[in-house]
């Protein structure tokens, strides 16, 4: 490809070339050869330039004769933006906001530039080679966005950008992130005297159509490692139709790593690898908000982020959300993997699990109808597979984490205030059901109208999640159901049934496989694999004999100044420590929990707590500690060291506490330091 934006310079040479006549219409092919963030004739053609040459604010005739033979005409249409950058001068820092790019037809493509090897890429849920351009912003510079793009059929294709975000300050900021999608961009800095967003100049007729954003490194550079500046959301797409995301890294953002607005019709998020993200904002890997009518989201790996895998707020129009694996979220806050909100919503044939919270909840309110949740695997979830929402229950938790089973339907006004209308969950006619030879003979009663999946169900996790669907039975006019299965003594079993007119229901009480004779032997369970988001996910081998205990000095502390989070000198020698050992031994994971004194507020010390627990899992993330290895809990005051006033006393509340846990259910040794501690 590099040779190819070369060629037709060594053939004209450089004088042929600056007399070309290039209409703009006819779109160009430009070669960016210069890092430079600049925009004036010299030797050297930047990316400013070239995206200023493709929406034709800038002309092929201000160039320099050096500047134009870097320019042709385009063969294929519309304007490619390649890359020549010198070796070692292939990270372009941006002292302001790059031009949006408004001209229809453009592909800004990292892979043209000399070294990009599409055969090298880091073990992944499918593989993204490891990007030679990158686009960050300057040091010390503030830069909301790295690519702003407005104009039809544009690609970005191959590059790393990182570190787009914004300071706190008094006025408001619309989204900061590495790409962002919209006609008209929003102002960066909008103060309360600033006009309002008036969503009528965000009509579908003006948002900009077939997006495709395929095989960057969004978040993270080239190395892979987390960046000293984060950013703060991958892909924003405030306005767009049919926009494509696919087959892209998405890391380390402080908010979602794919976020909607007023409009991703059409949105398809596809083969996208959407790890650590909500590290100090929003935390879910993918927030969808507005209109979001015959969005996509297909067989993505959504793991290690701090919130929900999926998260929806009062959508427009429905989603399919399916074949994707959404595991080991929720390292900050207990939500649903899955959460959603609004009518007809499809969810099939997803894993799910490793989440503190259910698997899928549907809210109560506004109105959330019509969602169908089947043919998904559940995994140790610390609530319901599927938990539908009453309204009564409204506290925050309730409606994020879920409100656990729901009692029969007893009034058609449920059909109002329940996620999915209230659809009953499936009954069995008996708690145990005996073999028959190999199989067994299950019945029971639903909704009339409604079809039933049974299931066998783990015994991982407080509800024992719906591991492995079983058969699909219809449901009588009569409300009765029968299934006849072969499984072994000892089964767990359950079901969810589904209505088209209502959706998913939640899972019926478990009913157990006897033998013959009515005994119920108890099945072995299955060793738990260490969390990992890497690829192969390889079950473990039966263990014969358990391992000895692992017998290790490890530090369970750190301490913190009066009203601080920041790490100390003395805390990071502690925490390297603590870091070197979750690095030899990965099958152990980490609860951080924070610690406050009392003397503040409850809630000024839960969130206290929260910034000293995030502070300590940070310094491990940049150490290399996975992050689906990491689970932040804050308590606050609640659970004091010690149980008096002295100076001495309050420097030993001011903590943070690691909880070790072998994954292979083994107990570790470790033991309490004060050598940071640090009184007032």
């Amino acid at each position: 490809m590099r040779s190819l934006f070369l060629a037709p310079i060594a053939l004209l040479g450089v004088s042929a070339i600056a007399q070309a006549q290039i209409p703009v219409e006819s779109g160009y092919q430009i070669t960016v050869n210069s890092n430079l963030d600049e925009q004036q004739p010299d030797t050297a053609l930047t990316l400013r330039e070239a995206i200023a040459l493709a929406n034709g604010t800038l002309t092929y005739e201000s160039l320099s004769p050096a500047e134009q033979a870097l320019v042709r005409p385009s063969a294929a249409g519309g304007t490619q933006i390649g890359f020549d950058l010198p070796p070692g001068e292939t990270t372009i820092a941006l002292s302001e906001l790059l031009p949006a790019v408004t001209a229809a037809d453009v592909t800004i493509d990292g892979t043209t530039q000399a070294g990009y090897d599409p055969s090298v890429a880091p073990p992944a849920h499918v593989a993204v080679p490891t990007p030679i351009v990158s686009l960050t912003p300057a040091a010390g510079a503030e830069v909301f966005r790295g690519l702003m793009i407005s104009g039809d059929r544009v690609t970005v294709r191959g590059l790393s950008i990182y570190g787009f975000s914004a300071a706190s300050r008094a006025t408001q900021t619309t989204p900061p992130a590495d790409i962002f999608i919209s006609n008209a961009p929003p102002p960066a800095d909008a103060s309360p005297l600033s006009p309002p967003v008036r969503f009528f100049d965000y009509e579908a007729e003006l948002a900009p159509a077939d997006v495709r954003i395929e095989q960057n490194w969004l978040g993270l550079p080239p190395t892979g490692e987390i960046p000293d500046q984060t950013s703060t959301f991958g892909v924003s797409v405030f306005n767009a139709v049919n926009p494509l995301i696919r087959q892209n890294r998405i890391e380390y953002h402080e908010g979602s790593g794919i976020i909607t607005s007023v409009r991703a019709q059409g949105l398809q998020v596809t083969q996208n690898t959407i790890l650590s993200n909500g590290l100090a904002g929003m935390p879910d890997a993918i927030r969808l908000e507005g209109e979001i009518t015959d969005a996509a989201i297909v067989d993505n790996l959504l793991c290690g982020n701090d919130g929900s895998g999926i998260f929806m707020f009062k959508p427009t129009g429905a989603a399919t959300i399916r074949d994707n694996i959404i595991q080991f979220n929720g390292r900050r806050f207990e939500r649903a993997a899955v959460y959603v909100m609004g009518q007809a919503h499809q969810i099939t044939d997803n894993f799910i699990g490793y989440q503190p919270g259910a698997g899928v909840a549907v809210t109560a309110f506004p109105l959330s109808d019509r969602n169908i949740i089947r043919n998904n695997r559940f995994a140790a979830l610390d609530g319901l597979s599927i938990d539908l929402n009453y309204a009564h229950n409204v506290q925050v938790q309730d409606f994020q984490q879920g409100d656990g089973p729901n009692p029969p339907r007893n009034s058609r006004y449920r059909r109002e205030d329940t996620g999915n209308a209230a659809i009953n969950a499936p009954q069995f006619n008996a708690s145990t059901f005996a073999l028959v030879g190999d199989q067994v003979s299950l019945n029971g009663r639903a909704d009339p109208g409604s079809e039933v999946d049974l299931y066998q169900v783990s015994a991982a996790g407080s509800y024992r999640p719906l591991a492995k669907l079983l058969t699909t039975v219809p449901v009588t006019e009569q409300g009765t159901f029968s299934a006849v299965v072969a499984l072994p003594a000892g089964t767990a079993i359950s079901a969810i049934a589904t209505d088209p007119r209502y959706g998913t229901s939640e899972p019926s009480a478990l009913a157990t496989v006897a033998a013959a004779d009515g005994s119920v032997p108890v099945l072995l369970s299955q060793p738990v694999n260490a969390p990992s988001c890497l690829p192969p996910v390889v079950q473990q081998p039966p263990l014969v004999e358990p391992p000895e205990p692992i017998r290790l000095r490890v530090p369970r502390n750190i301490h913190f100044a009066l009203d601080r989070a920041d790490i100390s000198t003395a805390s990071a020698e502690v925490l390297s420590r603590i870091a070197a050992v979750l690095l030899e031994y990965p099958f152990l994971t980490v609860e951080i929990q924070g610690h406050t004194d009392p003397r503040a507020s409850v809630a000024y010390n839960q969130a206290l707590s929260d910034r000293r627990a995030k502070s300590a899992r940070d310094y491990l993330l940049r150490q290399g500690v996975a992050a689906e290895r990491m689970r932040i809990v804050p308590l606050g005051e609640s659970q004091r060291a010690t149980t008096g006033s002295s100076r001495i006393d309050y420097a030993r509340d001011r903590r943070v506490e690691f909880i070790f846990e072998d994954t292979r259910g083994l107990d570790i040794i470790f033991e309490s330091q004060e050598t940071d501690l640090q009184p007032e």
